[in-house]
């Protein structure tokens, strides 16, 4: 029998683009035990929109991603939890490829993807993505002694969320939720980077202006906080350390 997997979705007035991403969670070819939608203070039909569709909705009055993404993995019931965003845009056998993944690798703790930018004009569309990704996933490697998990397309096991839950730093709504949760997973974790795993994702803040110069704030931000418990060599001294017993291979 699949894995159960519980999806989460943090969103604050995100009712068309919710409504497009819970139509495609609906073709799943397999489909989840649940998808849980945090309501992060929605003045608009957010709510209605998941409802709708048969999604369980957390409210999260505490402002941010990181509270709202925080309160949806506490509230995950699945074996897996599975994060998307309300603009993301799975294709029909996503899922099945999540649950495969960890069912064919027990050791597996973390999975994360890539994405198509599918509003950004199409001879820029693809290179955003792959220059974007790519400096993402080799800058917080570097950073975190680990591959990071990206929000738009990840998924972890909920013993591993439970085990860190209490270490995210969910009150701080100027953070990247998804790389702080990468650094409290421990430089240990064994995260596996799919690059096939694709979802459409919207490159809205990667157009300049102020949405992207918060997004770089809110890296610099989400690596002074962290480095601050632990640095990048004291990481790197922990990956590359000898393996506790009992540890599983890292990745």
């Amino acid at each position: 029998m699949p894995l159960t997997l519980s999806v989460v979705i943090p969103a604050k007035d995100d009712a068309p683009a919710l409504e497009r991403c819970l139509t495609l969670l609906d073709a799943q070819t397999l489909p989840p035990l649940e998808v849980v939608v945090v309501d992060n203070g929605s003045r608009d039909s957010t709510a209605e929109v998941a409802l709708a569709h048969g999604a369980r909705v957390v409210p999260e009055p505490a402002r941010g991603i990181p509270a709202a993404a925080a309160t949806g993995y506490d509230a995950a019931r699945g074996e897996v939890v599975v994060r998307c965003d309300a603009d993301s845009r799975p294709p029909a056998d996503w899922l099945v490829r999540i649950a495969r993944a960890f069912e064919d690798s027990p050791e597996l703790e973390a999975l994360t993807g890539s994405g198509d930018f599918y509003d950004l004009p199409p001879g820029r569309s693809r290179l955003h993505g792959r220059l974007y990704l790519w400096s993402y996933y080799v800058t917080m490697h570097a950073a975190l002694a680990h591959r990071p998990l990206w929000g738009s397309n990840m998924a972890m096991r909920r013993s591993r969320w439970e085990a860190v839950s209490a270490e995210v730093h969910r009150t701080d709504p100027e953070l990247h939720d998804d790389v702080d949760l990468s650094f409290v997973l421990g430089p240990r974790l064994v995260v596996r980077y799919d690059p096939t795993l694709r979802v459409g994702v919207s490159g809205r803040s990667l157009q300049g202006g102020e949405l992207l110069r918060r997004r770089f704030r809110r890296a610099f931000r989400t690596l002074a906080v962290n480095w601050r418990d632990t640095p990048p060599w004291s990481r790197w001294a922990q990956r590359l350390g000898p393996a506790r017993a009992g540890s599983p291979p890292r990745a």
